[in-house]
């Protein structure tokens, strides 16, 4: 056969079911292989977007899916969402096509070094040189985009390796062990825990990616202990567990700030450094348990007095085995629970036009059966949502804490629905974002996805603005202009809902869920809220300063 179709044979072998992309000259041996594949390939409207759809598809299922772009422009365009895929986490296995071997010695048309491109937002990137190594490569670029910790890989694949012949066939795939701490580090943490007077456990999104909120679960009710999660962490435990108390991950102090200053001892359970800096959440005072896949970043924000590292299922339930303490839940984490629950609660019946941020999270929450899927762009939207709209299983609320990338959500949302075709889908959006990959409009409509797009629109980049008012108290350069995205979202193929009254998004969104069909919701947002709520930061008594 020939290279390309080797190629696709040995990701078939790997379990690779989706690539999304676009074609391009360089690559067509490729996408003619394909023909004949057991992999569906995506047609996108644009690169970026298809490493975006790559990367949500492999964060939800946990196998990579691949994206294809040709040489130059296009390979260009993909890095973003590989880089995104990286940080955050997502199995990937980018491809690009490339110009023969024969041309790149000089200066050559569209010709660009990629390997040496992708390989700083990559976990490995390689150039295929000789046919007989692809069955090699492809197993090393599976095995290292679904291993500890996730990310995407990288291979270049020029035009004229790809139309060689060659006998080689797919390599045996080969488990990978878990690997577990050793029992005297785990009676260590045990021992830790057990004389803290008040721990506090913090969560990331390495719960869900293995599976270990069943552990987690029995280890919190069992120890008695409070929990935070990350913004990529929500929904490890249910947004109902008095236990819970929901999300941190803003920038300045939130309610949750409150928190870290009251406990003694940090647990960290598959937490990423990228998601929630600890110079955010801890001075350096406060030690810390890393219960995590790998080792610890070194961070002097981060003082690791105890690590259990490996498979996070076997080490939580080894470390509850041996804790032998059941603790208070202590009044604080109550008061920081309550806080936030009464901010959602205080909003529902707001009737202020535009809608504020905290009424739009309260009505997405209310509207939406539990097991929906809600994707957050990158924005102010983001942050609201972040701290207010929660969970009660992980992987239900996807936000890009990592590279966070704007122009996420809408790809995101594409895969979403491919993973979980009866679930409703929602990809959140400001009108900055949206602009980023709205292209990838006709893609939903094209593979007759019911996804809904809910649009936050305030004529500008609010969050940007947000910062530029908390230490400038002055604007600059975040204003732009917008089309009608009613008759945009018309054009390609939605029905459009336009939000002209706080009573009106409820309905609009359960009645875009019973249509199962393509929706768009344009709804003003008022952030006038934003300083409000920076406002409201610096008077809550834990942020204030002692005379």
């Amino acid at each position: 056969m020939k290279a390309a179709e080797l190629l696709i044979r040995c990701l078939e072998h790997e379990g690779v079911q989706y690539m999304f992309g676009v074609p391009g000259e360089e690559n067509i041996d490729v996408m003619d292989a394909l023909v004949e594949s057991s992999i569906e390939f995506i047609v996108t409207r644009h690169e970026t977007g298809a490493a975006f759809m790559a990367g949500v598809y492999g964060r939800l299922t946990g196998r990579p899916a691949a994206c294809l772009a040709t040489l130059g422009p296009g390979a260009t365009n993909m890095v973003t969402g590989v880089a995104n895929a990286t940080m955050d986490h997502q199995p990937v296995i980018a491809i690009t096509g490339q110009a023969g071997l024969n041309r790149q010695h000089k200066i050559s048309h569209q010709h660009y070094n990629l390997t040496a491109m992708y390989e700083p937002v990559t976990k490995w990137s390689a150039q295929v040189k000789d046919p007989d190594t692809i069955p090699e490569m492809v197993r090393k670029a599976v095995r290292t985009a679904a291993g500890e910790k996730p990310g995407a890989v990288h291979l270049d694949f020029p035009e004229d390796i790809a139309k060689l012949d060659t006998d080689a066939a797919p390599l045996e795939i080969v488990e990978s062990p878990h690997v577990m701490a050793e029992e005297h580090a785990v009676k260590r943490a045990a021992t830790e825990i057990d004389e803290a007077a008040a721990p506090l456990i913090l969560v990331g999104n390495g719960v869900a990616r293995n599976k270990a909120e069943e552990e987690l679960g029995n280890f919190v009710e069992k120890l008695n202990l409070p929990l935070v999660h990350t913004f990529m962490g929500k929904g490890a435990l249910a947004r109902t567990n008095q236990h819970s108390l929901l999300s941190a991950g803003v920038g300045g102090d939130d309610y949750i700030a409150c928190a870290f200053r009251e406990t003694d001892l940090i647990i960290t359970i598959g937490f990423d450094i990228v998601e929630y800096p600890p110079a955010n959440w801890n001075e350096g005072k406060t030690s810390i348990i890393h219960i995590d896949s790998l080792e610890a970043e070194t961070d002097q924000n981060y003082p690791v007095k105890h690590q259990l590292v490996g498979d996070i299922q076997s080490n939580l339930e080894g470390l509850t085995k041996a804790c032998q303490r059941t603790h208070t839940l202590p009044d604080w984490a109550t008061e920081v629970r309550e806080q936030v629950l009464n901010e959602v609660e205080s909003a529902r019946d707001d009737t202020s036009f535009p809608l504020k941020p905290q009424k739009i999270c309260a009505d997405l929450r209310e509207a939406l059966p539990e097991r929906s899927h809600v994707i957050t762009d990158v924005g102010a939207h983001k942050m609201w949502l972040a701290r207010l709209f929660h969970t009660s299983a992980p992987d239900h609320f996807l936000i890009s804490n990592g590279l966070a990338s704007m122009g996420v959500a809408l790809p995101g949302a594409v895969a979403a629905k491919m993973v979980y075709p009866n679930e409703p889908v929602v990809a959140v959006a400001g009108d900055g974002a949206l602009q980023m990959t709205g292209c990838e409009m006709e893609t939903v409509v094209r593979l007759g996805l019911p996804v809904i797009i809910l649009l936050w629109r305030d004529e500008g980049y609010g969050l940007i603005e947000w910062h530029q008012l908390k230490h400038f108290e002055r604007d600059a350069h975040v204003s732009f202009g917008n089309p009608d995205f009613l008759q945009l979202a018309e054009a390609y193929g939605f029905e459009s809902i336009q939000i002209t009254a706080a009573d009106e998004l409820t309905p609009a969104l359960k009645k875009a869920v019973e249509l199962n069909k393509p929706v768009f919701i344009d709804c003003p947002v008022d952030y006038k809220e934003n300083m409000k709520l920076t406002e409201r930061f610096e008077q809550l008594s834990c942020n204030k300063k002692e005379d």
